[in-house]
């Protein structure tokens, strides 16, 4: 009985924290996951549609950038993705979860179509131009603080409140759109007056407006005060009223912030791209930051890479249902959940490590023996201590 106690196999392989992870580990390991991620989203196609692979590889790459069209709109999207982004990660660093930036981005919208609709063509397009980029700031901060005041003074659950806003919003969009539309379409129509000024082309305003607001985002995250405040009441809500932190405050400033940023989004969409507004224009943009937020860890820097590489697998995905005859939604939607599924899998790799079992044992023998090792060293430091002690107490009795 004890003979096979003792020769029990060990278990195929162990699961080991990682204690310290080097940036030069983390890089490959996102590497070799978004390279895995395409080659199995690749594969998959393939089967579905009986291609090559390869092919499929080759299409995802043309659907982002084979034209030069292409190309500008693909680094529009990307931009605008940027922006919901950096919207979101102030209050997620602050660990308030804050799932309405669709809501947000939609009534930046609608204030930006109010002012073409009912300014157009009735002051000069300057005027209509301020006044629609002040009350699209203005709309996004009300709808982020409303949830803020609630979670601030009532404790409610902010998950939940602004979640349902975005809901609220999307029934304004309908009704004021139904109000609008005078030909009984339920549709409108793209609005001439009121447009925001190309700067070079509508493709470089997104991504000029996104290059500065990324950058200031980051400064204002990393050395202002505020962000600080921001980083200690997500770490501990006590400790910042403690040092003297007034959290109420925290909370509201964080959340007028994304409001703001969410609003310049809607302004982006209706008064420089769509030119009008309805309850999709926003694209999902709110829900698809959540995730590019998390895989960035919150790092505003790290958020430009998993955004583009979202956008590309966006793109190229409906490249690929355009090439491969894939006419049912759900097969492209399945590809693309395994792709994303292996893009956040990599972060439990960062975490930890898999260790099978001859290395594991092995490890185990090693750290063993270094245990020994020091408990030896421990032992004749110890014995010779007092050895030293018994010589002096037999010369001082000779003495």
């Amino acid at each position: 009985m004890q003979t096979k106690q003792n020769t029990a196999k060990e278990p195929l392989f162990h699961v080991v924290k990682r204690a310290d992870v080097s940036v030069k580990t983390k890089i490959l390991i996102y590497a070799v996951s978004v390279v895995t991620a395409l080659l199995i989203g690749s594969i998959l196609c393939g089967i579905f549609s009986q291609s090559n692979p390869f092919a499929v590889l080759g299409s995802l790459v043309s659907g982002a950038f084979k034209t030069e069209r292409k190309i500008k709109v693909f680094f529009q999207d990307f931009a605008l993705l940027v922006l919901v982004s950096m919207a979101v990660v102030p209050a997620f660093r602050m660990r308030f979860w804050n799932l309405g930036a669709n809501g947000q981005v939609l009534v930046g919208c609608l204030a930006s179509a109010a002012c073409m609709f009912y300014l157009g063509g009735k002051v000069p397009d300057g005027v209509v131009n301020i006044i629609m980029i002040v009350s699209a700031i203005a709309a996004g901060i009300l709808w982020a603080v409303i949830p803020a005041l609630f979670k601030a003074f009532f404790g409610t659950n902010e998950t939940l409140f602004t979640l349902m806003m975005n809901y609220i919003a999307e029934g304004l969009v309908g009704f004021f759109v139904s109000l609008w539309a005078t030909d009984g379409s339920g549709v409108l129509r793209p609005m001439s007056d009121g447009r925001l000024p190309m700067i070079v082309s509508q493709y470089f305003a997104v991504v000029f407006v996104a290059v500065l607001i990324t950058g200031a985002v980051s400064v204002y995250l990393r050395f202002s005060k505020h962000g600080y405040e921001i980083d200690v009441v997500g770490e501990s809500i006590n400790t910042a009223k403690y040092i003297g932190i007034n959290v109420k405050k925290v909370v509201i400033r964080t959340l007028a912030l994304s409001g703001a940023i969410c609003g310049v989004v809607g302004l982006l969409l209706t008064g420089g791209i769509n030119f009008t507004v309805n309850s999709e224009l926003h694209g999902g943009m709110g829900f698809t930051a959540i995730m590019t937020v998390w895989l960035a860890k919150f790092n505003p820097i790290m958020i430009i890479a998993t955004c583009f590489f979202v956008s590309f697998i966006t793109k190229g995905m409906a490249q690929v249902r355009l090439d491969f005859g894939f006419t049912d939604e759900a097969t492209a939607n399945i590809v693309l959940g395994i792709v994303y599924f292996c893009i956040i899998a990599c972060d439990f790799f960062v975490n930890y490590r898999v260790l099978f079992r001859h290395k594991a044992s092995a490890e185990a023998i090693a750290a063993t023996g270094t245990e020994n090792a020091d408990q030896s060293a421990d032992d004749t430091d110890t014995t010779a201590a007092e050895n030293n002690g018994d010589a002096s107490d037999n010369k001082e009795a000779n003495v």
